[in-house]
């Protein structure tokens, strides 16, 4: 028997293996696909399904997966795009927990690329000295327990990088709630003091993707 989806339950892996009901949106991949812009931007109302639908992209395209067993059934499968399933390094952030106060929320995005450099570490392994000195400076504004992210400002844009150059491939990275925290920032009155940093480190990412 199929169940229903709990408030707050949004991955779309476990929506899938634990049998709950789920509505097939994977023809968005295909569209997204065929759109080949370099950034898409999906704005919908609260509640509509975008992190569930950026998680099952995610899933789709994660290099590092096999997802076949998890898309088995699923439209996306009878489509020429089935041939893109797991073909390019991934990177999926989520800042929806980023909400408190200036430092609860530097902590959250600093905490957020510690792991995910940690996931990636493997990919590290053979850096040239330039990169291993960019890796050392991110990783040391990572560990530093000083509550700032000017120190980190290129740590998306470098993982894209590295991965890039390790898979040979185009790097395909999901962010989810991008602006909960500017908007934490500026509802707690410290938006001047978060502003610069985030967007740098967004900014920087964007600049890196050319495609």
């Amino acid at each position: 028997m199929k169940k229903r989806i709990p408030v707050g339950l949004k991955d779309y892996e476990k929506l899938r293996n634990e049998n709950y009901y789920v509505v097939d949106k994977t023809l968005m991949i295909k569209d997204f696909l065929e759109r080949g812009n370099e950034v898409t931007l999906i704005t919908r109302p609260r509640r509509f399904g975008k992190t569930i639908n950026i998680s099952m992209m995610a899933e789709f395209f994660d290099i590092t997966k096999n997802s076949k067993k998890l898309f088995k059934n699923t439209k996306i499968i009878n489509t020429e795009y089935v041939s893109e399933m797991n073909q390019y390094p991934t990177v999926f952030i989520s800042f929806a927990d980023a909400k408190g106060d200036k430092d609860i929320v530097t902590k959250h995005i600093k905490s957020y690329f510690r792991s995910l450099y940690n996931d990636y570490d493997f990919i590290f392994k053979n850096l040239t000295r330039l990169e291993t000195y960019d890796y050392e400076t991110i990783i040391h504004g990572l560990i530093n327990e000083k509550i700032e992210l000017k120190h980190i400002s290129d740590s998306l844009a470098f993982l894209m990088r590295i991965l890039e150059k390790y898979y040979n491939k185009k790097v395909m990275v999901f962010i989810d709630e991008y602006d909960t925290p500017f908007i934490e920032a500026h509802l707690g009155g410290f938006y001047e003091e978060i502003r610069d940093g985030l967007s740098s480190i967004l900014h920087n990412a964007l600049k890196t993707s050319t495609s």
